[in-house]
């Protein structure tokens, strides 16, 4: 059974840092991805340029594609899905983008892909000039599994604790993450891939920078369906990012977890296997491994 295929939205204000966010992605991935938006701007290069109904598609190295909208969103979707078959898509929206009612149209009008993330780009910068938040930008970052605070070098500390404080009464669970020029790993993004086999399991490690690690799990014995999910719906604050695959007695299901937002999908595999990524997991990894084996426990009973 092939899963749907991955959306990644990615929103913030205009100036914030969308595209650049957008070419670091294109640059660190081996992932054959499409990336959709409104203009090419200054993602265009020289290539071959195809010319759709819904899209206008540019071809890039390595098996990605740059495509700007010309027709509606959920048509330009469904033919990228039908021409390109990428295996994941990035969405930058509009400046002025209601992020809700971007979500709602994935979730609820495209069942042949899965939102895997939204990304909200907040500009520090302006947001210490320009402190008020329109509906929009509310609706935005209320949208958003991950906050990327950006051009923090040009705030001061305490400018840049007000700004985060701010972002926060309108999301308190998004993953907060602090960047220069969005300068981040990103694999925080699209989570790490889970291992291939049991035993290439990597150690408990950090994923990016000081403050944020991974450990993976698994298991060649189904695990208790309700007691996983019962584990996903009470994670710690501490992981903003899991995935994998979880062998159950109905099945094994491909599994997608970021900031509270969980999403299990039918996906044949044979057996567990799962990473968390968070920080100070060191506070939380002992119970999650050890839930994670009742969960197993539960289904032999």
């Amino acid at each position: 059974m092939a899963a749907r295929t991955p959306i990644m939205l990615i929103t913030g204000s205009l100036g914030s840092g969308k595209t650049t966010l957008l070419r670091r992605i294109l640059a660190a991935t081996d992932r054959r991805l499409a990336v959709l938006m409104n203009e090419f701007g200054e993602i265009a290069i020289d290539s071959r340029v195809i010319e759709g109904e819904n899209i206008r598609i540019i071809e890039l190295a390595g098996g990605c594609v740059c495509c700007s909208m010309i027709g509606e969103f959920e048509a330009a979707v469904r033919e990228i899905l039908e021409k390109i078959g990428p295996e994941f898509i990035v969405v930058e929206a509009t400046g002025v983008a209601e992020a809700d009612a971007l979500v709602y149209e994935v979730e609820d009008n495209l069942p042949e892909v899965r939102l895997d993330c939204v990304i909200c780009i907040v500009d520090a910068y302006i947001s210490v000039r320009c402190p008020s938040v329109g509906y929009t930008a509310r609706s935005q970052l209320g949208a958003a599994d991950i906050l990327l605070v950006n051009k923090v070098d040009l705030v001061t500390e305490d400018e840049l604790r007000e700004v985060e404080e701010q972002v926060r009464r309108f999301n308190d669970t998004a993953a907060l993450l602090r960047t220069v020029n969005c300068e981040v790993d990103i694999n925080l993004l699209f989570g790490l891939d889970p291992p291939p086999e049991r035993t290439r399991l990597p150690r408990a490690a950090e994923a990016a920078g000081e403050h944020f690690q991974s450990f993976t799990y698994a298991t060649e014995a189904p695990v208790n369906e309700e007691a996983f999910r019962e584990l996903i719906a009470n994670l710690p604050a501490e992981v903003f990012r899991a995935k994998g695959f979880v062998r159950t007695a109905a099945g094994t299901f491909l599994f997608n977890y970021v900031a509270g937002r969980a999403d299990l999908e039918e996906f044949a595999d044979e057996q567990t296997r799962l990473v968390f990524i968070g920080r100070a997991l060191e506070n939380c990894r002992e119970e999650i491994l050890q839930r994670l084996r009742e969960c197993v426990e539960r289904h032999a009973v």
